[in-house]
């Protein structure tokens, strides 16, 4: 029997029908309860900066239609399907929209609400059980998915020993998660100097945080706009940071100067295939050094062979996070170690409802370091 208490017949959602047309907020039967499922109330979703671009049909992301988009959310559970064993009804659960065939974790992947993956399997998530996504008021999750949070803790007063975070605070999760797993996945320790290149995007500006909380002794941010890398070298004296200027000597002898270096972390955009600062700051690597990559480039890249052998670099790509990396990095944040507040430069720009789903998408594309967009329904 499953674990719940009381579900409306009925609840709101954002649909996407066509990339042709606009969402349409919709009512529809409120989902139910299954093995290895979980309801949970919306509370915050996540915005990406490039969801109009989604949504509309620019990016081709492939995804069944009609189905209700959304990403990574904040929600309070409601109902529990009859095989849960540690979520409670009424517990505060921060919601991976990485969801993973449980038969096939590794090819089976889907973004949900946002893109269903390039294989047969992982269409297979997308088009049946996990069509439905977080911009809606209630959606239907895996209970892996469901990761526990210490409300307390979280949500608390600081008289109380609390961190004073309200839940739409707790949604810049889903931005620093990300370059998380990246820089987890190459071991970043504590005194260890990184690049992070380019720095001055919401998940660069993101890396340099989560760097910052691991511990990295220097943390040199990477850009092309001088006025976001000077509001990042605001944030704490271990912050150096080298413009990308297209010179590759130049920007070589500008890191160099700030080394040795053990790190180069890169979330470069598409457009960024043939910038400069992947070939300066490979070659200003310490023998030994590591190489995350977690960016959006699609193009062969060629590198130097000799070079890398007799460094003795390693290059290793991320993609997301693991379920363990999710669990890890939370216990960072419920630590107080990397701060959600605006004393530390963190804001969420702008909190918008279902039915204003337009100008939530056109904000997010204009969001500064630092800030998040939610969709609160």
């Amino acid at each position: 029997m499953a674990d719940h208490t009381f579900l409306p017949e009925t609840h709101r959602v954002l649909q996407l029908t066509s990339t042709r047309e606009p969402l349409q907020l919709q009512v529809v039967p409120t989902p139910q309860p299954g093995p290895g499922s979980a309801i949970v109330k919306v509370l915050a979703a996540s915005v990406l900066s490039y969801s109009e671009d989604i949504y509309n049909g620019k990016r081709q992301y492939p995804f069944p239609i009609p189905f209700v988009p959304g990403a990574s959310a904040i929600g309070r559970i409601v109902a529990l399907g009859p095989d849960a064993t540690t979520l409670t009804v009424g517990q505060l659960v921060y919601l991976d929209c990485t969801i993973r065939g449980r038969d096939n974790p590794t090819e089976a992947v889907i973004l949900s609400g946002i893109i269903e993956g390039f294989t047969e399997s992982s269409r297979k998530l997308m088009h049946s059980e996990w069509r439905n996504s977080t911009y809606a008021e209630y959606t239907k999750f895996p209970l892996e998915n469901c990761i526990p949070l210490n409300e307390r803790r979280l949500l608390g007063s600081v008289d109380t020993g609390g961190l004073g975070y309200r839940v739409e605070d707790l949604m810049h999760i889903s931005r620093l998660l990300v370059p998380y797993g990246g820089l987890d996945d190459v071991g970043l320790k504590p005194g260890e100097t990184v690049i992070i290149a380019p720095a001055t995007g919401p998940f660069g500006s993101a890396a340099v945080r989560v760097a910052l909380a691991l511990g990295a002794g220097r943390v040199i941010a990477m850009g092309r706009n001088k006025t976001a890398l000077g509001q990042l070298s605001v944030l704490d004296n271990r912050i150096s940071t080298v413009e990308i200027t297209g010179n590759e000597q130049t920007e070589t002898e500008a890191l160099r100067k700030l080394g040795p270096i053990d790190v180069f972390f890169d979330i470069s955009p598409p457009m960024a295939a043939e910038s400069t600062h992947l070939k300066s700051a490979v070659t200003s690597l310490r023998h030994g050094g590591r190489i995350s990559l977690m960016g959006g480039v699609s193009e062969y890249r060629s590198f130097p062979y000799a070079s890398f052998m007799h460094r003795n670099l390693t290059m290793k790509g991320t993609w997301m996070f693991s379920r363990q990396q999710i669990l890890s990095f939370v216990k960072l944040v419920e630590s107080g170690l990397l701060p959600l507040d605006e004393k530390s430069g963190m804001s969420v720009a702008g909190k918008f409802r279902l039915d204003e789903w337009a100008e939530a998408f056109k904000k997010a594309r204009v969001v500064q370091s630092g800030e998040v967009v939610v969709i609160e329904p």
